[in-house]
């Protein structure tokens, strides 16, 4: 190779080398049409409210509709399987929140893998689960609480929204942390189990803060604790029980974005700037703190590292608890 071609190889290659950026960016052209947010829960519930309330906030950014989907039935994972499937173009992506990870500790033949069939994109928010008592309760603590429940091991009942359920995680996590015997009282969704805590008919409940506040704030249950690490401006007021008798002991619920597996960084990458953006804003604060969360702005790995620990977590907490879904 003579010295003449040697310096045109050189230059073509240059060339090449500074178009590359621009031809991956033309590949990646995102929005190039409506975004579709899979909704796998019934309208209504957090994960609609809060796709509903993005969705706005990131169709006014992207200049392109984002359009919410209610995809309901078994136990969210016909949503998911819909995302799952999709193009991995970043314009079909899934709303979830921990029940996603206590789902796939529990259910073994999901018609899709967890980790592997999904990128994770974002995480929107995150907050406690509120320990509620019913009134004829006479702990009026945390410590109290427990102090009666190993005085009298197995007497107490605690709710959960069902077998399987997110609630019933918690609860079970913190009857290992504390030492203590409660009895699982499942029920067909959350506002049953809240009834019936107002009721007197079961004694304990772990419940996320737009469930239960309005019966706290009403006098009818009492709030002993939230399920943070610290005190949480979602339910102010109320002291986390790992620093009540309870050390270490955590369970907070959350909610996040995910795409099909496939999906380019570059796109997962866009999708996860306009969304910190988003929760950033006061305005969107402000919501997500009336609904029970604060805003958890991460980069994609970071959720993605995030949901695998999350994952792995439930799983185990099942195996020590005998979980299952039915």
């Amino acid at each position: 190779m003579n010295r003449c071609t040697r310096i045109v190889l050189v230059a073509v290659s240059a060339l090449l080398f500074a178009a590359a950026p621009c031809t991956a960016l033309a590949q990646v052209r995102f929005p190039g049409k409506p975004v579709q947010f899979i909704v796998p829960n019934p309208p209504g519930g957090s994960n609609d409210i809060f796709a509903r309330a993005l969705g706005r906030r990131l169709a006014e950014a992207w200049g392109q509709p984002v359009v919410v989907e209610n995809k309901q039935g078994a136990s969210s994972t016909v949503g998911a399987a819909y995302v799952a499937k999709a193009a991995p173009d970043g314009h079909t992506i899934l709303i979830v929140s921990s029940s996603f990870a206590t789902n796939a500790a529990v259910q073994k033949n999901q018609p899709f893998d967890s980790v592997r069939d999904f990128a994770p994109v974002a995480m929107i928010g995150k907050g406690p689960f509120v320990l509620g008592v019913a009134n004829g309760v006479t702990a009026k603590s945390v410590a109290e609480l427990i102090a009666f429940a190993k005085a009298k091991p197995g007497t107490l009942n605690y709710a959960s929204s069902g077998p399987g359920s997110i609630n019933q995680f918690a609860t079970e996590l913190f009857k290992s942390a504390a030492g203590v015997q409660l009895t699982h009282v499942p029920y067909k969704g959350m506002n049953a189990a809240v009834g019936d805590l107002i009721g007197g008919h079961v004694e304990v409940l772990i419940a996320s803060v737009p469930s239960i506040l309005s019966a706290v704030r009403s006098g009818k249950v009492r709030a002993l604790g939230v399920t943070s690490l610290a005190a949480s401006p979602a339910a102010p007021g109320l002291p986390a029980i790992a620093h009540s008798g309870v050390p270490g002991y955590s369970a907070e619920i959350w909610w996040g974005v995910l795409a099909p597996g496939a999906t380019p960084h570059a796109v997962v990458g866009a999708i996860n700037a306009e969304i910190n953006k988003a929760i950033a804003a006061r305005e969107m604060r402000d919501f997500l703190l009336n609904e029970g969360a604060e805003p958890a702005p991460m980069t994609a790995d970071a959720f993605a590292a995030f949901l695998r620990a999350d994952i792995q977590r439930w799983q185990q907490v099942a195996r020590d608890a005998g979980i299952r879904a039915d």
